[in-house]
């Protein structure tokens, strides 16, 4: 069937499901908690550190990108880092521990690192008029693999035990590998000469900012959404649909965003509304706590939904060339995993000594301030002004 569609439209079919194998690896701990900490005793801390660790580890892979591409090759790479990605959700369904349940965390975070700096290179080289909608779409798998983990995850658990709810993830990893090898398998993988390393452009470091605060949101939603409705009441399993249904908003605002966006040559407006959302959200959490779960879940998952792949997209706004797209993707999704990898510890660390979440929906409703600070001054790229 692929192999019958047109060449766009099969590649953005398998980066769609490349995408989906991105966040499983954490969206499931959220609904797990209570499972996790009654079976392994793990604090709010550690568990905070099953979504930190790899986001970090994203951050670091992604610095390395460019590097990696000119050795390896996007396509060998996005193949290695599913490869990485298999082997963390083995090892983790495999021993029973604390330490290798963190470590695990730590190799997916690499091999997610990888497929994430390098994808959106090879698209920009290959797709370059069609990056926008692209990347939304790759973007759009990521969200759907999450809400698909958070929706099954306690499921699994009652019906394989908690080992084999952590390896589930690898069966989907094994099967993206192999349609990526089987679609892919006869290119040629060009040794490409070194090109001058471009420049960053002036504003790298406020989309760096801009993309570690606004994926901040996403990895803390992701990380403690379930466990802050456990803490009012709910069980684990609704806290684990009620994830499910936040993120196939986001997936629906994705999939809006990809089919629109070619409307907003000015990416602000779009910026400004979908940021709104989000602080409108956070604002909800903490008003309303247990009650009327709805109105944060739609406001959130439209908000971040959005942001995430506009994020992007206005960082591919501002490179010129793919190796520029390449530097720039390192070094925004570098920096700012890093950053984003703070938020799901500091919450955890207001829950071991809190009794509420609060705090940490406080600090960042002040973050998506700031973001609407930086959005006006994403001014439109020469070419898109023309």
């Amino acid at each position: 069937m692929i192999k019958n569609l047109p060449a766009a439209g099969a590649f953005a079919l398998i980066a769609f499901i490349i995408g989906l194998n991105l966040r499983p690896v954490m969206a499931a701990i959220g609904p797990l908690f209570s499972l996790l900490h009654q079976d392994m005793q793990l604090s709010g801390t550690q568990l905070s550190l099953l979504t930190t660790l790899p986001v970090f580890m994203m951050g670091a892979a992604a610095l390395a990108g460019p590097s990696l591409i000119n050795r390896l090759g996007e396509v060998r790479g996005i193949a290695l880092g599913l490869l990485i990605l298999m082997l963390s959700c083995l090892t983790r369904g495999m021993i029973h521990s604390v330490v290798a349940l963190i470590m695990s965390a730590l190799v997916a975070g690499m091999g997610i690192g990888l497929i994430q700096s390098m994808m959106p290179a090879l698209i920009k080289r290959r797709y370059g008029n069609k990056a926008g909608t692209l990347m939304a779409l790759f973007s759009t798998g990521i969200m759907a693999g999450a809400a698909m983990a958070a929706v099954t995850a306690t499921p699994l658990a009652d019906t394989l035990g908690l080992q084999g709810a952590l390896v589930v993830p690898f069966v989907p990893a094994l099967l993206a590998l192999l349609i990526w090898k089987t679609r892919l398998q006869g290119e040629k993988i060009l040794k490409r000469e070194t090109p001058p390393r471009p420049r960053l452009p002036r504003q790298a470091t406020l989309l760096m900012i801009f993309f570690g605060i606004g994926t901040g949101a996403y990895t803390l939603v992701l990380a403690w959404l379930p466990p802050f409705y456990i803490q009012h009441g709910w069980s684990p399993r609704l806290s684990g649909y009620l994830l499910g249904a936040l993120t196939l908003t986001e997936v629906v605002a994705g999939f809006v965003l990809s089919s629109t966006i070619h409307y907003f040559q000015d990416r602000r407006r779009p910026l400004v509304v979908v940021l709104c959302l989000i602080l409108a959200g956070l604002v909800c959490l903490i008003m309303m706590g247990g009650a009327h779960a709805w109105l944060p879940t739609l406001l959130l998952g439209l908000g971040i939904g959005a942001l995430f792949p506009l994020s992007l997209i206005v960082t591919l706004d501002h490179a010129k060339t793919p190796e520029e797209a390449g530097l720039l993707l390192s070094f925004v999704q570098g920096g700012g995993y890093m950053i984003a990898s703070l938020m799901p510890l500091i919450a955890g660390i207001v829950r071991d000594h809190a009794d509420s979440l609060n705090s940490a929906w406080g600090v960042m409703c002040a973050g998506i301030v700031l973001l609407i600070l930086i959005a006006v001054r994403f001014t439109p790229p020469p070419a898109a002004r023309a």
